[in-house]
């Protein structure tokens, strides 16, 4: 058998848990590691800003109390909040799907690429934000917005759907129901027996905690430490996402032309 085969590389391994072979493991990991940095991202965010950055919620309904009070001007900035967490979701829609065409590695690590680099921007800057806070500020709520759209369409490509990582309101939604089917009273003689997914609860948990902690942690840097809280958090992301990208950059595939069909 001519050629050499191809290495594999372990998903265990942190800077490939961002490659296109997936397994369920990887995405658990890759999905808490996620969940911390979205929470320390949102939670810093707030410090920084004054305002949460992933609750579109949030936002869609501060857009009805001001349209009934006439604040046209913070109508404005909730619209374009929800725009560039919109934005940010597209943008891993496009790099995803141009990626795959191409059979790159580095499909689902390209997105956290960029957001690596504004988290870098966001924490080597921020002395700014103080400086020009008229300026700054709101730039800043639409960059954190958009890093938190990336994000979770990233992992919920992966995850198809099971894993969100920038909002918690779902999962704590789905541990209630999973909590309500353990504690049901079963009476021995129901012919139906209600059962808990415990392993569908045991994924929410740990994502739920996940944010928690990187909330604190984010909470405790930046008040602290200030914005240079978030270069961690980007190196972070380039240990994740190291493996697939640096496998398509040995290989010169990182803007390879599709393959083309034989006609």
């Amino acid at each position: 058998m001519s050629g050499s085969k191809q290495p594999t590389h372990p998903l265990s391994h942190l800077h490939w848990w961002t490659d296109i072979h997936r397994s369920t493991a990887a995405n658990l990991r890759l999905g808490v590691s996620l969940c911390f940095i979205a929470g320390a991202t949102n939670a810093g965010g707030f410090l920084a800003v004054g305002q949460y950055t992933s609750h579109m919620t949030g936002l869609l309904s501060s857009i009805a109390d001001n349209l009934v009070l006439g604040q046209f001007g913070l109508i404005m900035a909730s619209l374009a909040a929800i725009a560039a967490f919109l934005g940010g979701a597209m943008t891993t829609a496009w790099m995803v799907n141009w990626s795959m065409r191409r059979h790159l590695r580095s499909a689902f690590a390209r997105p956290l690429v960029v957001e690596a680099g504004l988290l870098l921007l966001f924490g080597m800057f921020g002395a700014a934000i103080n400086l020009f806070a008229d300026f700054f500020a709101p730039l800043t709520v639409l960059i954190l917005c958009f890093i938190m759209g990336l994000q979770n369409a990233v992992i919920t490509k992966i995850s198809n759907a099971e894993i969100r990582t920038t909002h918690v309101t779902g999962l704590i939604t789905d541990i209630g129901i999973e909590l309500g089917k353990l504690l049901y009273f079963h009476r021995s003689e129901s012919p139906i027996k209600v059962v808990a997914n415990r392993r569908k609860l045991r994924i929410h948990l740990s994502l739920t905690a996940a944010f928690l902690l990187g909330g604190l942690a984010g909470a405790f840097g930046f008040k602290f430490w200030g914005y240079i809280t978030s270069v961690p958090l980007a190196l972070l992301l380039v240990l994740l996402v190291w493996g697939p990208i640096s496998h398509d950059l040995r290989r010169g595939m990182i803007a390879p032309e599709p393959p083309k069909h034989q006609g």
